[in-house]
């Protein structure tokens, strides 16, 4: 996860940098509603997932269903906060503390060690096996915020969809992962205030 070098160019917000296909690939192992399958549900679908993933570390870990477990609750607090990015409402207070606690503890769990080479500086987990996974997650997300743009990774606020993306709108205003979640969510809107006003949704 190598940092800036000094004197380069700032890489666009809107750039998809390997840092960030790092976080997403992590938090994007959800189910929803929409067909995506848990990829974290045990030991051995998580292995299948490293093993698709190379940045992560060897294909060979060996994973336990406790190790999932940790992973599937690393990610869930992550999506917290990349709701929290989108202004998702039912992520804030309470929900967003739990998620930031549980975060610092993972961050004391999983310690990064600093790089230093003549071409540039990075941050890396010194373990190995799993806690090497949660190591190389948390250095993808810290690398990515040091550059200031932390807030431009979100989660759709269209439940259940809640796919990780980066906002690369102009004005960092973006709220959904695709035009298909917006117009979802635009059309409930609608029906809701057509209930509201007493008329039946156009189609049903």
């Amino acid at each position: 996860m190598s940092s800036t070098a000094a004197g380069s160019p700032r890489p666009s917000p809107r750039t998809v940098t390997p840092t960030v296909e790092t976080v997403l690939a992590f938090v994007n192992t959800r189910a929803d509603g929409s067909g995506r399958r848990e990829l974290f549900a045990d030991g051995d679908s998580f292995a299948a997932w490293l093993a698709e993933h190379d940045a992560f570390g060897p294909g060979e870990t060996v994973v336990t269903d406790a190790d999932a477990a940790v992973a599937r609750e690393l990610r869930d607090a992550l999506v917290t906060v990349l709701l929290a990015h989108s202004g998702d409402e039912e992520s804030q207070g309470e929900p967003l503390l739990r998620a930031e606690r549980h975060l610092r503890r993972v961050g004391a769990l999983y310690p990064l060690a600093t790089v230093v080479t003549a071409g540039g500086v990075e941050l890396a987990s010194p373990q190995t096996g799993v806690p090497r996974v949660f190591g190389t997650v948390l250095a993808a997300v810290t690398t990515f915020a040091q550059t200031g743009d932390w807030g431009r990774v979100k989660a759709c606020r269209n439940p259940p969809c809640h796919f990780g993306f980066l906002d690369r709108t102009r004005n960092g205003a973006g709220l959904y992962c695709s035009t298909g979640c917006g117009s979802q969510v635009s059309m409930r809107k609608h029906r809701r205030r057509q209930r509201r006003d007493g008329g039946a949704p156009s189609g049903e």
